[in-house]
Formats: C-alpha cells, structure tokens, sequence
C-alpha cells in the first residue's frame, strides 16, 4: 500500500504556501501564520502551532511535515566560525558556515551537493557533482543556524544577518530552487534579510544571470578571478562558454535593473605565481572601468588535492594597492575558520560522485608510496 507523499512546508515561499492554503479550502493569512511558526519561532511540529485550530493542526499533520536538514556534524573554530554538515536525502552532505563579525553573522549557503563546475582552486569542484539541492534543503540550513543560537541563547538578536549563496555548489545551475529560497530569505514572515544584505555569487552563467531581472532584487557577486579570458579560462572553465565580455555585460543589466545604486562584489582568489602578478592587477583596474563595483581579495586556501600555494601577505597588499590606486574599494578577505576547513574554498561535504571526476583527483598525500 503506497504512502502519500508530505508537502514538505519548509520551503514553500509566500505565494506557494497561500496556494497550498488555498487548496485546503483555507484563508491565506494561514500561510503568514505557519511561515512564522516555521522560520521566525523554529517550530517544526504543527502541535506546537498555537494559534491554529487543532482541527487544523490535524488536518496539515496529514498531509504536510516540516523536514529539516539533519545535522550530522558541529564544530566551531577558535575564531568562533561556525561550521555545520547536514546530510541530505540519498545519503550525500553538504556543509554551511557562519561567520560572526561584531553584530554581524554571515551564513555561507550551498545550493549543490558537490559542483558542476571544475574551478581548479576550489576543493568542492573536485568532489563533483551529485544533485540540486531542493529550496526547502537551501532555506534548511538558514533555519539550523539560526536554530542552534535560539537553543543556547533565546535572548540572542539576529545571529544571521547577511546570506551569501557562496557555500557548495553553482546556484544559478539550480536556478528555480535558489529564487526560492532567497525569496523566503528576504519575507518579512520569514527571516527579513535585507536584499543589499543577501549576495548570489555565480562563476558566470551568463544565460542565469539575464534571467534574474525581475525575479529578485538580490545582491549580485561575480567569482572573476582573472582579468583575461586565457587565464581565466584556466581557473574557471565555464568561461570558455561565457567569457568575460559577456559576463561584465549581463551583470551591468541586472544592476540597472535594480531601484537603488548597488554594485558588484569582484571576487579575486589569489593564488601565488598565478594571478597575483601587478601586471594582472593593472589589467583588472582596466577591465572593470565600466561596471559599478567593489573588489574582494581572497588569499588562496589550500587544500589536499591542489598544488597551488597561497600568496604572501606582502604580494596581497601590493596587489591590493594597485586596485585601490585605480579608484576601487578593495577589501582583503581574512581566512575564517580554516582550522576547521570552514575557510573560502574548502567546503567539500560527502558527496557522492555522479560524474567520476573526484576519482581524478587522488589527494597529494597519498600519492607518495
């Protein structure tokens, strides 16, 4: 005898959940009430609901559930970075970071398990690619976290205040379900995250990112990386595809489409003897001339199955100075939990492999021997 499948509520957006109201035969100020039940207070049993009839509560006990990520691993770094494994239905994991900064909480959100794409200095391409990451998997790692601070201190204010979708994974590959997402993200009967405050990083899915006018008003970064196709190629293969002309240009749409003045976030991995040279830093100052933008350095974090070395503090500044001359707002990214493999480029989670390309990738260690 089959089983119904549950409507799984935790990631429904506004206008999903009155639908799903409305489909009971139920008013829609039902949906703001559940909406807050789940993502304001933490509830994930619809006994607790309170101000919903018990008839009701029965009624959605039935027919729906809220399923959050199980969380499988906890660890907090000495710098108070906060790392979380949450395992996914099939077996595979993926891993979110919090970042506190005085009053600040900045969660990384992934949006795949492992990533199609194969940038050469980032440890979760080289695990590759198992699935999508559903929206109520995505906005489920918002949740835990948030969560996990009302469990040790109700009386603690907005521990997450800023979402960067920067976690594992390409999300504009996924590209329905991280609107979604976003769009609970940034309700006002969810997390009220504000939209200069909520950043889509994409390696440049050109196509994606055209299509994002008119369905959010998020912030937008860009992992660049190099300021010429032939390098760039290098490090971020998708650019073969779209290449940086295109890419700079459907970015500057979708910043004009935007209500207020915002610009870019230029994410610059810097990689020692390969993209650290002033000559590159001058033809980055060239290249984004045109594009309302700020620049982001971050110093290469190492990991098992990568040669590449991280740059010196000094040849970082010396490329920062460069930008910085050039009229550009350049900040340099600390490393944040790296101790606990929470650093930029280092989120590998467990994944299984659908596209045989971590078998490519035999960590440096073992090699000896």
């Amino acid at each position: 005898m089959s089983t119904i499948k549950k409507v799984n509520l935790l990631g429904l957006t506004r206008s999903k959940m009155e639908q799903f109201f409305a489909d009971m035969g139920e008013k829609p100020f039902r949906a703001k009430q559940v909406m807050q039940w789940i993502h304001q207070y933490g509830v994930s049993d619809f006994d607790q609901m309170t101000n919903i009839s018990k008839v009701l509560r029965t009624k959605l006990a039935d027919i729906a559930e809220i399923r959050v990520p199980e969380v499988t691993y906890h660890d907090i770094s000495s710098d108070g970075t906060r790392k979380w494994v949450m395992q996914m239905e099939g077996g595979s994991s993926i891993e979110t970071v919090l970042i506190p900064d005085g009053n600040r909480g900045t969660l990384c959100v992934s949006s795949q398990i492992g990533c199609a794409l194969d940038c050469s200095f980032c440890s979760t391409g080289k695990q590759g690619f198992n699935r999508n990451l559903s929206a109520a998997e995505i906005i489920g790692q918002v949740w835990v976290a948030v969560k996990s601070f009302e469990d040790i201190d109700p009386e603690k204010e907005r521990p997450v205040t800023n979402v960067v979708m920067m976690g594992m994974g390409e999300p504009l590959l996924n590209f329905d379900n991280v609107i979604d997402a976003m769009d609970l993200m940034m309700d006002d009967f969810a997390y009220s995250i504000s939209k200069r405050r909520l950043t889509l990083s994409t390696a440049g899915v050109v196509p994606a990112i055209k299509k994002l006018t008119g369905l959010t008003d998020a912030s937008i970064a860009i992992s660049l990386h190099a300021p010429n196709d032939e390098l760039r190629n290098e490090l971020v293969p998708i650019n073969q595809k779209y290449p940086i002309s295109e890419l700079l240009e459907a970015v500057q749409d979708y910043l004009g489409s935007l209500s207020d003045k915002r610009k870019a976030t230029i994410e610059y991995t810097l990689i020692e003897g390969v993209n650290d040279q002033l000559e590159l830093a001058h033809q980055l100052v060239e290249l984004l001339k045109d594009l309302p933008c700020k620049i982001n350095l971050i110093p290469f974090n190492p990991f098992p199955q990568s040669d590449y070395k991280k740059p010196s503090g000094n040849a970082v500044h010396r490329f920062q100075d460069v930008l910085v001359a050039g009229g550009y707002v350049t900040t340099i990214r600390s490393t944040r939990g790296d101790d606990i493999d929470a650093a930029c480029g280092q989120l590998v989670g467990k994944v299984t492999d659908r596209t045989r390309r971590s078998e490519k990738y035999i960590p440096l260690k073992q090699h000896s021997g």
